[in-house]
């Protein structure tokens, strides 16, 4: 992995070396958070891509803008007091084709776009708000309404942008901005590869509204994604595996794996999951997560078994981990708008592969490991485990499952059924 990371980070450099930088407010955009400005700014991105490339900078000053597109050999510099600021209004951001929640369909483009944009790059130190009070209680209003006519109410229903969405995109690199407040996920990459995200602080409330579905990283059919010295608090899980769900989720070609993705060096603040693979993926290889602090109370590794959904995880590492948690893992069923879509298809998981090492928190709990019936899991291994905690025992019904020096509140770690 060593070898493949540090090829595609000399490549993301030759992508965005030697840029030439165009100041929005020397093009006529103005330093007003009360102005929308989207036709401006698109005007300069579409100019400079006219011109052969070169970078968009954002100088000191809040800037309200809606959608905006990135074009080939662009990028993104976002200056020290500078905020790109969302729109919050849905009708500034085009209805087109797009991927949400394991589907390839029409929805609302991002606050940021690009799309077939090799070599990327968005940096700081300024800041993207996606500004997204509004969504969320619109969301929390549309969810209570149906509640109390017995509906359910899923993710899609109610209208609202990503921060960053980046796809088919190679050679990405993300580096020293500050991504607030995203309307729905914060950044969402789809079918790229070779991708960095360094330095890089995401956050969005708990309270006084909770800003739901704010998914720090979403990494979604990727190959060759690092992650490190970045810090995520979201009201939803910090990075998440994604990659396709459904039935016939693994023979679509839209759907695939996400292979070898390093998250180092990292520190996690209050959030559902630290890492999630399940929601909607379908495999998910060599996947690793290491040298990070953990200050919540969520799990550090999560896994959601998707009964409609064929499910393979494998070589997947979670190594030296401080601080305080939720349970160390949580492997279980996941249901949440589970649809066989009429097949006779009867999905199963497969997890293989797994080392938990090196723990030394404070958690809530030890944790769970169920699964669905029919899922199968083999080579699971936790070793050298200190953990504090007033729910000392793991429930795990399976066999394959190996524990080396796992120590709980000062005693052997009791497993039960």
């Amino acid at each position: 992995m060593k070898q493949i990371l540090a090829l595609f980070l000399i490549l993301a450099f030759f992508y965005t070396a030697n840029a030439q930088e165009y100041d929005i407010t020397k093009f006529g955009v103005k330093n007003d958070s009360t102005i929308l400005q989207t036709k401006a700014i698109q005007k300069i991105i579409d100019k400079v891509f006219a011109k052969g490339g070169g970078t968009i900078v954002v100088p000191k000053g809040t800037y309200l803008s809606g959608a905006l597109f990135f074009k080939k050999k662009t990028s993104l510099v976002l200056r020290d007091g500078a905020v790109l600021k969302g729109s919050d209004e849905i009708k500034d951001y085009p209805f087109i084709p797009s991927r949400m929640e394991g589907q390839s369909l029409k929805y609302y483009a991002a606050l940021v776009n690009a799309y077939q944009v090799d070599g990327f790059s968005i940096s700081g130190p300024g800041a993207i708000d996606g500004n997204g009070l509004k969504f969320w209680k619109g969301f929390w209003a549309h969810r209570e309404a149906m509640k109390k006519i017995g509906k359910e109410s899923t993710n899609l229903e109610v209208s609202r942008p990503r921060l960053i969405f980046i796809w088919g995109s190679n050679g990405v690199n993300i580096q020293n901005v500050k991504l607030r407040n995203a309307g729905f996920w914060t950044t969402h990459l789809y079918q790229c590869n070779d991708v960095l995200i360094e330095k890089v602080d995401i956050r969005s409330p708990f309270k006084p509204v909770k800003a739901p579905s704010t998914d720090g990283i979403d990494i979604d059919v990727c190959k060759r994604v690092m992650v490190r010295n970045c810090y995520i608090s979201v009201n939803d899980d910090a990075i998440v595996i994604k990659g396709g769900k459904g039935p016939t989720a693994h023979k679509l070609p839209q759907n695939g794996i996400v292979e070898d993705v390093l998250i180092e060096n990292c520190t996690f603040g209050q959030a559902h999951a630290t890492l999630t693979l399940g929601s909607e993926s379908i495999h998910a290889k060599n996947i690793t997560m290491r040298n990070c602090v953990v200050n919540n109370t969520c799990p550090i590794l999560k896994f959601k078994m998707r009964g409609d959904t064929f499910q393979l995880f494998e070589n997947i590492t979670v190594d030296n981990i401080t601080g305080s948690s939720g349970a160390v893992i949580d492997l279980n069923p996941w249901s949440q708008f589970f649809n066989l879509a009429g097949s006779a298809e009867k999905p199963f998981g497969i997890i293989k592969n797994i080392t938990i090492s090196n723990i030394k928190v404070t958690g809530t709990k030890f944790g769970e490991m169920q699964g669905n019936p029919s899922d199968q899991l083999s080579n699971f291994t936790f070793k050298n485990i200190d953990v504090t905690t007033a729910k000392p025992v793991l429930i795990n019904k399976y066999s394959d499952v190996k524990f080396e020096n796992v120590v709980v509140n000062g005693k052997p770690l009791e497993v039960t059924k």
